[in-house]
């Protein structure tokens, strides 16, 4: 056993959306140690998609898009296959979060987080499906990461209704495209993040000390605990996990107390 090149992604080629910053930029930097020969990323900011570039190189290439609405998503399958054959891993991490009181929740809110999180991902990964099945093969499998949340798990205090709701799912969906994309050598599966410091979990960035005071294992995560998972997926090491979704969050979702959680 190679323990190199079980983990490796040596030739891959990658695309990570929302991959400028948060969790999908951990994941940029973690494919590209692990060897991709080339990383896509996607934002709707182009100035956030020009620093990323910028601070990671000539092996990534960002491409802005609103996944929000299906022409974007068929706009970014069709540029991605302009550039490439064949694409190996995609990571639907593109996503919003909106708060606000059950009283005043505004349909606006509502729309803009189910859209991108849950319709986005579906339409993406049906338009990109040609351009995986081009690199999907019994041996080396293509693979689809889906980035859902503990939240689509567990509820947390917070009032992001549609936020939470979008992440169940995504957990959900992320097994019934499974279902019908292994048999062509695709496989799906996703990650549940906890508390990761980012713009969108702005507690865990701004409190990280409190927050990580009420984790079973007691501290926020990491770029490397983020990269280590999405490498795991994409790699041969994780060609035998199909339709499952890892909670990468200390042991919030699974392993809490009753009582517990994770505001400051």
């Amino acid at each position: 056993m190679d323990i190199n090149t079980l983990f490796s992604l040596e030739g891959r080629t990658a695309l990570v959306t929302g991959g400028s910053r948060g969790i999908g930029k951990m994941i940029v930097e973690g494919y590209l140690a692990a060897g991709c020969r080339k990383v896509y990323i996607s934002a709707r900011k182009v100035d956030q998609i020009e620093a990323a570039v910028a601070e990671f190189g000539d092996k990534v290439e960002g491409i802005p898009s609103d996944l929000s609405q299906v022409e974007g998503c068929e706009k970014l399958a069709h540029e991605i296959a302009q550039r490439e054959e064949k694409l190996d891993i995609l990571v639907n991490n593109a996503g919003a979060a909106w708060g606000e009181a059950w009283p005043n929740f505004p349909e606006k809110g509502w729309d803009r987080t189910m859209d991108l999180n849950v319709k986005g991902l579906f339409f993406l990964t049906q338009a990109l499906h040609g351009t995986m099945k081009n690199a999907a093969s019994f041996d080396r499998p293509a693979k689809i990461i889906n980035i859902a949340s503990i939240d689509g798990i567990k509820i947390n205090p917070w009032q992001t209704y549609p936020y939470q709701a979008s992440k169940a799912a995504v957990i959900h969906l992320t097994r019934r495209l499974a279902a019908e994309l292994a048999p062509q050598n695709i496989l799906v599966s996703g990650i549940a993040p906890g508390a990761f410091p980012s713009d969108m979990n702005k507690v865990a960035r701004d409190h990280e000390e409190a927050v990580g005071k009420n984790i079973p294992f007691p501290r926020v995560g990491t770029t490397e605990d983020m990269a280590g998972t999405a490498i795991f997926l994409a790699s041969r090491a994780g060609d035998y996990i199909c339709g499952d979704t890892l909670a990468c969050d200390g042991g919030v979702a699974y392993s809490s107390l009753p009582g517990n959680s994770i505001a400051p």
